[in-house]
């Protein structure tokens, strides 16, 4: 099968597209046949093996233990293992796999769901990983409810833009922050007010919100804390300053370290994959509450130039890869 294949930890020149044998799946495991994968952070994370804690943590010291990036991934169930009761082959599907820069993907029974009905595999290529991480942060950690003023920072990214849409369904009043060029992307996806912050400041005082999902811009917390509700709750979701250690998730630690001495609830999290999120986000799906905003699309084969595209950080939503 055709794949992208990396040898080696660096940008993404490191990739290359190759013929290598199909994955072999585990007992409880489905195999896909790709038709796109979403391309995100996590992805150049593990491409460039950066930061370093990530080797540590099981990915590979000196070279990643993966060779095939990707994770997101919609496409039609070719084989399940013996333990599979979910799906069987022929099945559309949608989720997070290993490896699904490539025609044939393998991923647990567990972090799949069937494909929304009126969703386009490349749609349903880009929903998992951003979807899930907007719905954990907002519903698990923020405890959104209806009437609050949200703020929802790097609202046009893709994390962003689900978050938007989620906190609209459920019922809170949404304000994006996000430049100029993708003010118009924000409105669409139903924020009701936007802040363009190459004009103004989210934390000038002038408003406060209960709830502040922090997805980019790596502002300071004293600003996040400025614009927060006195009994407010801040949900860090994002935001990397490029460091090779760190990569900005000192931001995460002092908010933990200092909200047990504040009023104000400051939190992070790391988002998990499951069915049951799958199965939520499907149905606001199905009932027009949440839409997935695709940016750009690229054949596998130009794979390293939609990295690069990311890199720059200028992407309208979603970046996504056809196979």
């Amino acid at each position: 099968m055709k794949a992208i294949v990396q040898d080696s930890y660096g940008s993404a020149d490191v990739l290359e597209l190759r013929d290598i044998g199909q994955p072999e799946i585990a007992g409880d495991e489905v195999l896909v046949r790709v038709h796109a994968a979403g391309v995100d952070r996590s992805v150049w994370h593990l491409m460039t093996g950066l930061p370093y804690p990530i080797r540590m943590a099981g990915y590979g010291l000196r070279a990643p233990k993966t060779p095939v990036p990707g994770t997101d991934v919609a496409g039609v169930v070719a084989a399940v293992g013996h333990e599979v009761t979910r799906f069987q082959a022929g099945d559309e599907v949608f989720g997070t796999g290993q490896g699904t820069f490539a025609e044939y993907a393998r991923a647990p029974e567990s972090k799949l769901a069937p494909k929304p009905a009126n969703l386009t595999f490349e749609q349903a290529g880009v929903v998992a990983l951003s979807g899930q991480t907007a719905l954990q942060g907002l519903r698990d950690r923020g405890r959104v409810q209806p009437g609050q003023k949200v703020l929802i920072t790097g609202a046009s990214g893709g994390v962003g833009i689900f978050a938007v849409q989620l906190a609209k369904a459920f019922g809170a009043q949404v304000t994006g922050v996000c430049s100029t060029a993708k003010a118009d992307l924000v409105r669409s996806v139903g924020a009701d007010h936007v802040i363009d912050y190459t004009r103004e400041d989210f934390a000038d005082g002038k408003q406060r919100y209960d709830m502040i999902l922090d997805i980019g811009g790596n502002p300071s917390l004293s600003r996040l804390r400025r614009a927060l509700a006195p009994t407010g709750t801040l949900v860090i979701a994002g935001g990397e300053t490029g460091g090779r250690w760190l990569a900005g998730n000192d931001r995460q630690l002092r908010a933990l370290l200092l909200s047990r001495f504040v009023d104000q609830k400051l939190t992070t999290f790391i988002s998990t994959q499951n069915h049951t999120d799958l199965i939520v986000l499907s149905e606001l799906i199905e009932a027009g509450k949440i839409t997935p905003a695709i940016d750009r699309t690229y054949p596998l084969s130009e794979a390293p130039k939609a990295i690069r595209y990311l890199e720059q950080g200028h992407a309208r939503g979603k970046i996504v890869i056809t196979v």
